[in-house]
Protein backbone atom coordinates (compact mmCIF):
# COMPACT_ATOMS: atom_id res chain seq x y z
CA UNK A 1 0.00 0.00 0.00
CA UNK A 2 1.47 3.33 -1.07
CA UNK A 3 1.73 5.61 1.96
CA UNK A 4 3.19 9.08 2.23
CA UNK A 5 5.81 9.63 4.92
CA UNK A 6 5.65 13.04 6.59
CA UNK A 7 8.57 14.22 8.72
CA UNK A 8 7.34 16.84 11.16
CA UNK A 9 10.10 19.37 11.73
CA UNK A 10 8.17 22.42 12.87
CA UNK A 11 8.66 22.20 16.63
CA UNK A 12 10.11 25.04 18.70
CA UNK A 13 12.89 22.88 20.21
CA UNK A 14 12.56 24.62 23.59
CA UNK A 15 14.23 21.80 25.54
CA UNK A 16 17.09 21.48 23.06
CA UNK A 17 17.73 25.23 23.00
CA UNK A 18 18.39 25.19 19.25
CA UNK A 19 16.65 23.73 16.22
CA UNK A 20 16.92 20.02 16.90
CA UNK A 21 16.60 19.10 13.23
CA UNK A 22 20.12 20.41 12.68
CA UNK A 23 22.02 19.35 15.79
CA UNK A 24 24.84 17.05 14.75
CA UNK A 25 24.76 13.35 15.42
CA UNK A 26 27.97 11.90 14.09
CA UNK A 27 28.81 13.93 11.01
CA UNK A 28 25.24 14.71 9.94
CA UNK A 29 22.27 16.71 11.18
CA UNK A 30 19.61 14.79 13.06
CA UNK A 31 17.03 15.11 10.32
CA UNK A 32 19.41 13.52 7.79
CA UNK A 33 19.39 10.37 9.93
CA UNK A 34 15.58 10.39 9.93
CA UNK A 35 15.46 10.80 6.14
CA UNK A 36 17.95 7.96 5.69
CA UNK A 37 15.88 5.64 7.87
CA UNK A 38 12.57 6.31 6.12
CA UNK A 39 14.14 6.19 2.66
CA UNK A 40 14.56 2.44 3.17
CA UNK A 41 10.79 2.18 2.62
CA UNK A 42 11.02 3.80 -0.83
CA UNK A 43 7.81 5.78 -0.29
CA UNK A 44 6.95 9.38 -1.16
CA UNK A 45 8.27 11.62 1.61
CA UNK A 46 7.46 15.21 2.58
CA UNK A 47 8.75 17.56 5.27
CA UNK A 48 6.57 19.86 7.38
CA UNK A 49 8.59 22.93 8.39
CA UNK A 50 7.73 26.60 8.63
CA UNK A 51 11.21 27.84 7.77
CA UNK A 52 11.70 26.00 4.51
CA UNK A 53 15.09 27.18 3.29
CA UNK A 54 17.29 25.22 5.76
CA UNK A 55 15.61 21.98 4.68
CA UNK A 56 16.09 22.35 0.92
CA UNK A 57 19.30 20.29 1.01
CA UNK A 58 17.09 17.23 1.64
CA UNK A 59 15.63 17.60 -1.86
CA UNK A 60 12.13 16.74 -0.61
CA UNK A 61 8.82 18.63 -0.87
CA UNK A 62 8.46 21.01 2.08
CA UNK A 63 5.20 22.46 3.40
CA UNK A 64 4.65 25.17 6.00
CA UNK A 65 1.93 24.84 8.62
CA UNK A 66 -1.49 25.66 7.23
CA UNK A 67 -2.35 27.25 10.57
CA UNK A 68 0.84 28.41 12.31
CA UNK A 69 1.33 28.14 16.04
CA UNK A 70 -0.75 25.00 16.60
CA UNK A 71 2.08 22.69 17.70
CA UNK A 72 2.24 19.02 16.79
CA UNK A 73 -1.46 18.91 15.94
CA UNK A 74 -0.98 21.70 13.42
CA UNK A 75 1.90 19.76 11.86
CA UNK A 76 -0.23 16.64 11.68
CA UNK A 77 -3.04 18.62 10.05
CA UNK A 78 -0.66 20.05 7.46
CA UNK A 79 0.86 16.63 6.75
CA UNK A 80 -2.49 14.94 6.11
CA UNK A 81 -3.73 17.88 4.06
CA UNK A 82 -0.73 17.80 1.72
CA UNK A 83 -0.36 14.02 1.59
CA UNK A 84 -0.99 12.66 -1.89
CA UNK A 85 -2.08 9.26 -0.53
CA UNK A 86 -4.93 7.97 1.59
CA UNK A 87 -2.57 6.99 4.42
CA UNK A 88 0.24 9.05 5.93
CA UNK A 89 2.96 7.86 8.26
CA UNK A 90 3.89 10.81 10.50
CA UNK A 91 7.24 10.79 12.28
CA UNK A 92 9.14 13.42 14.24
CA UNK A 93 12.42 14.95 13.11
CA UNK A 94 14.14 13.99 16.38
CA UNK A 95 13.91 10.19 16.01
CA UNK A 96 17.24 9.16 14.40
CA UNK A 97 16.82 5.44 15.18
CA UNK A 98 13.53 4.86 13.36
CA UNK A 99 13.22 1.18 12.53
CA UNK A 100 12.17 0.68 8.89
CA UNK A 101 10.82 -2.81 9.63
CA UNK A 102 8.58 -1.42 12.38
CA UNK A 103 7.42 1.46 10.20
CA UNK A 104 6.57 -1.04 7.46
CA UNK A 105 4.67 -3.17 9.98
CA UNK A 106 2.58 -0.20 11.13
CA UNK A 107 1.73 0.65 7.53
CA UNK A 108 0.70 -2.95 6.88
CA UNK A 109 -1.71 -2.81 9.83
CA UNK A 110 -3.37 0.41 8.68
CA UNK A 111 -5.60 -0.81 5.85
CA UNK A 112 -8.78 -1.20 7.92
CA UNK A 113 -8.25 1.62 10.43
CA UNK A 114 -8.36 5.40 10.66
CA UNK A 115 -5.08 5.32 12.55
CA UNK A 116 -2.45 2.86 13.78
CA UNK A 117 -0.75 4.26 16.86
CA UNK A 118 2.04 2.68 18.93
CA UNK A 119 1.58 2.85 22.69
CA UNK A 120 4.41 2.76 25.26
CA UNK A 121 3.66 2.52 28.99
CA UNK A 122 0.03 3.09 28.06
CA UNK A 123 0.87 6.39 26.32
CA UNK A 124 0.07 6.82 22.60
CA UNK A 125 2.96 7.87 20.36
CA UNK A 126 1.16 10.13 17.86
CA UNK A 127 4.30 11.22 16.02
CA UNK A 128 5.26 7.66 15.11
CA UNK A 129 1.88 6.65 13.69
CA UNK A 130 -0.13 6.11 10.52
CA UNK A 131 -3.24 8.19 9.80
CA UNK A 132 -6.00 7.93 7.19
CA UNK A 133 -7.39 11.02 5.46
CA UNK A 134 -10.63 10.40 7.38
CA UNK A 135 -8.89 11.98 10.40
CA UNK A 136 -8.52 15.31 8.63
CA UNK A 137 -11.95 16.86 9.45
CA UNK A 138 -11.62 15.95 13.13
CA UNK A 139 -8.13 17.43 13.32
CA UNK A 140 -9.35 20.55 11.50
CA UNK A 141 -12.07 21.00 14.13
CA UNK A 142 -9.55 20.69 16.94
CA UNK A 143 -7.17 23.17 15.31
CA UNK A 144 -10.00 25.65 14.72
CA UNK A 145 -11.10 25.46 18.36
CA UNK A 146 -7.54 25.51 19.81
CA UNK A 147 -7.84 22.06 21.35
CA UNK A 148 -4.27 21.09 20.59
CA UNK A 149 -3.79 17.74 22.32
CA UNK A 150 -3.31 15.29 19.47
CA UNK A 151 -4.87 12.35 21.30
CA UNK A 152 -8.17 14.18 21.82
CA UNK A 153 -9.62 12.85 18.56
CA UNK A 154 -8.48 9.25 19.10
CA UNK A 155 -11.74 8.16 20.83
CA UNK A 156 -13.69 9.42 17.81
CA UNK A 157 -11.94 7.23 15.24
CA UNK A 158 -11.38 3.55 14.54
CA UNK A 159 -7.85 3.43 15.96
CA UNK A 160 -5.62 0.42 16.34
CA UNK A 161 -3.19 0.75 19.22
CA UNK A 162 -0.03 -1.33 19.00
CA UNK A 163 1.32 -2.12 22.45
CA UNK A 164 4.82 -2.92 23.62
CA UNK A 165 4.82 -6.70 23.25
CA UNK A 166 3.78 -6.40 19.63
CA UNK A 167 6.26 -3.57 18.99
CA UNK A 168 9.14 -5.52 20.56
CA UNK A 169 8.48 -8.45 18.26
CA UNK A 170 9.78 -6.20 15.46
CA UNK A 171 12.00 -3.74 17.35
CA UNK A 172 13.19 -5.56 20.52
CA UNK A 173 14.85 -2.52 22.14
CA UNK A 174 12.18 -0.07 20.93
CA UNK A 175 15.03 2.01 19.52
CA UNK A 176 12.61 3.45 16.97
CA UNK A 177 11.13 5.58 19.75
CA UNK A 178 14.37 7.23 20.91
CA UNK A 179 13.71 10.98 21.00
CA UNK A 180 16.57 13.45 20.89
CA UNK A 181 14.90 16.52 22.33
CA UNK A 182 17.39 17.58 25.01
CA UNK A 183 21.17 18.14 25.04
CA UNK A 184 21.43 15.22 27.48
CA UNK A 185 19.63 12.84 25.10
CA UNK A 186 21.90 13.96 22.28
CA UNK A 187 25.02 13.42 24.39
CA UNK A 188 23.85 9.93 25.36
CA UNK A 189 23.53 8.96 21.69
CA UNK A 190 26.80 10.60 20.71
CA UNK A 191 28.61 8.65 23.42
CA UNK A 192 27.13 5.30 22.44
CA UNK A 193 29.06 2.95 20.18
CA UNK A 194 25.93 1.76 18.44
CA UNK A 195 23.02 3.96 19.56
CA UNK A 196 20.35 2.41 17.36
CA UNK A 197 21.24 -1.24 17.95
Amino acid sequence: MITTIAILAGGQSRRMGTDKSFVSLGDRPLIAHVVERVSALALPTIVIANDQDPYRFLDLPIFSDLVPGKGSLGGLYTALYHSATTHTLCVACDMPCLNPALLRYLIEQSQDYDAVIPRLDGQPQPLHAVYHKTCLPLIAQQVASDRLKVREFFPLINARFVDEDELRAVDPRLASFINVNTPEALAALQNSDDPCA
